[in-house]
């Protein structure tokens, strides 16, 4: 159960901690073995990242009363898969981005065969930590394996939006709005229902209309404050290159709005977000991850 009393910072580190220990064990060499490609994927997942994904499968777990243990394989899946797809952004073919928190991407450290690898490997063995705990419900492992294989490959969810983002051809706020919703929202959309799904096998509608509106502000805020920080911050500070997109020749939000307006629209889809849990128990939680997310620096 998460301690409701700390402050959100306090609750977001002790979370990522906690996180990171089921992933240093998951992904330890007498589970995954000490091959190059194994190397590679415990080298881009762990020491590293604010492991929001994982806090969203766990507050929503929460939320529908399940258990911790019960959530956490799949919020490990959640940072895996997380994972496959900064280290396939990060390629020449994607991005070529040389840095990604704070150090050298999985491609510079290890090569792309050995990062092209580790990243397939990574979508697989989610899956695999989907399935991992015999407690869990056939159903909900079920559910599970249907909405990440949605969120995360269909062309409607991460798959789709990286194929706008790389195509070149977004022209007007609504197009870059669709690919935020494909690219960003989808995991984070994922990531809540998980928890819900980690609960029970058969959530309460009303939470899981929540769960979308909330993912669905929350990542549009999270992306249009992301594409800030790209034109306003340092690579010191966010602990990855900036400028990518432009170098790229990418839209962002700043392509159709100014700073201030984009700041704007920030506020208002986190006050979107929060209106989404208003009003349920362990709602405050999450209310106060989407402030925090939307005045962040890094």
């Amino acid at each position: 159960m998460m301690e409701k009393n700390l402050p959100i910072r306090a609750l977001l580190s002790e979370r990522a901690a906690f996180v990171e220990r089921a992933l240093e064990e998951a992904l330890s060499p007498e589970n995954i073995g000490s091959s190059a490609t194994a190397d590679a994927m415990r080298y881009s997942v762990l020491g590293g990242g604010k492991r929001i994904r994982a806090f969203l499968v766990l507050a929503f777990a929460d939320l529908g009363g399940g258990r911790e243990d019960a959530a956490l394989p799949f919020a490990c899946a959640m940072e895996c898969l997380h994972a496959y797809s900064l280290i396939h952004d990060d390629l020449p073919a994607m991005d070529n981005d040389d840095l990604r928190r704070g150090k050298p991407s999985c491609h510079i450290a290890f090569g792309e065969s050995a990062a092209l690898l580790a990243g397939d490997a990574l979508l697989t063995y989610a899956f695999e930590l989907l399935a991992s705990d015999p407690s869990v419900s056939a159903k909900s492992v079920r559910e599970a394996v249907l909405i990440l294989s949605r969120e995360a490959g269909e062309f409607s969810g991460m798959v789709g939006g990286q194929t706008l983002d790389m195509a070149l051809s977004v022209d007007s706020l609504g197009e870059l709005q669709t690919l935020f919703l494909e690219k960003t929202c989808a995991l984070l959309k994922a990531s809540c229902l998980l928890g819900l799904y980690a609960a029970t096998d058969s959530p309460d509608p009303d939470l899981i209309d929540r769960a979308e509106r909330y993912a669905r502000a929350l990542g549009l805020a999270f992306q249009i404050r992301d594409d800030i920080l790209d034109a306003t911050s340092t690579a010191e500070a966010l602990g990855k290159p900036i400028g990518s997109d432009a170098r790229n020749d990418k839209k962002t939000a700043l392509r159709f709005m100014t700073v201030e307006e984009a700041q704007k629209r920030v506020e208002e889809l986190t006050a979107e977000a929060v209106d989404a849990v208003r009003g349920i128990e362990g709602g405050q939680i999450l209310a106060d991850l989407a402030v925090l997310l939307a005045e962040r620096k890094a």
